[in-house]
């Protein structure tokens, strides 16, 4: 028979104040919805205001404190707002999930800077921005989870998603390096790289030819459910369960990274 108190001293967040940046999105939004469920309050934050709303207000029905804040990750001002606003209703944040998402299928030679510098502001100069302004809170309090969402484009890079590709391995490295950096102060910095979940930023590249390609290199020939992320959210959210893991690159690709000829 299972131990339920067992499971629920080992993966409980109750109390936890969790930020989730994207989280009006498909895969954050799951995320935002299992850290509640798990017990913590949860800020959903995301530039889309009535996403945010919509997935606080389902929050709220599961009988969890949340939040809906409107942040657009490449602004510092704005992520300082939400910080602010997170500290004035809990006291501060525990759990910080980067999620920010934005994706682009252009070739090589038809990428303009201003797509670039898009792109890069927000899958990676957001992951850095996000990291500093609740980071901090975290370093003084000497207590924190940071989770990155990183993805199977980071390395080896994927074909066709150039600067998303380059961003997302930036995440990796912004990961490594806080993990190494903020450890002594009880901070841990995790990224979770899956493999092909399809959401809004990347449905429009899945034609059948690229399906059919993604499928050949995935061991288990389907793609991700948003669920299928969540027991690795909790785990590395949780001190109790994943105190010693900091600096890991998650993979949760149904094998796409063993899968070679």
């Amino acid at each position: 028979m299972a131990d339920v108190n067992y499971l629920k001293e080992m993966f409980a967040l109750d109390g936890r104040r969790a930020a989730v940046i994207g989280g009006g999105g498909v895969l954050a939004g799951a995320m935002s919805i299992a850290l509640a469920r798990a017990g913590a309050n949860v800020a959903v934050l995301d530039v889309n205001l009535g996403a945010a709303e919509s997935r606080a207000g389902e929050i709220t029905k599961l009988g969890a404190s949340a939040l809906a804040l409107r942040v657009d990750v490449a602004r510092r001002a704005d992520l300082e707002a939400a910080s602010a606003a997170i500290d004035k209703a809990w006291g501060g944040t525990d759990i910080l999930i980067n999620a920010p998402g934005l994706n682009s299928g252009t070739p090589f030679f038809e990428i303009t800077e201003e797509e670039w510098d898009r792109l890069i502001a927000v899958d990676l100069k957001g992951v850095f921005l996000a990291c500093q302004v609740f980071g901090k809170g975290m370093v003084e309090r000497r207590r924190g989870s940071i989770i990155n969402i990183s993805s199977a484009s980071s390395g080896p890079p994927l074909s066709k998603v150039f600067t998303y590709s380059v961003a997302k391995g930036g995440v990796n490295q912004v990961t490594q390096f806080l993990a190494r950096e903020w450890a002594a102060a009880g901070v841990r910095v995790n990224a979770l790289v899956p493999g092909f979940f399809p959401a809004e930023q990347n449905r429009k590249l899945l034609t059948p030819e690229r399906t059919a390609q993604i499928m050949a290199h995935t061991p288990m020939k389907r793609f991700g459910e948003a669920e299928e992320l969540l027991g690795a959210v909790v785990w590395l959210a949780s001190e109790r369960a994943s105190g010693f893991v900091t600096g890991a690159l998650v993979r949760v690709d149904g094998g796409y990274l063993a899968m070679t000829i």
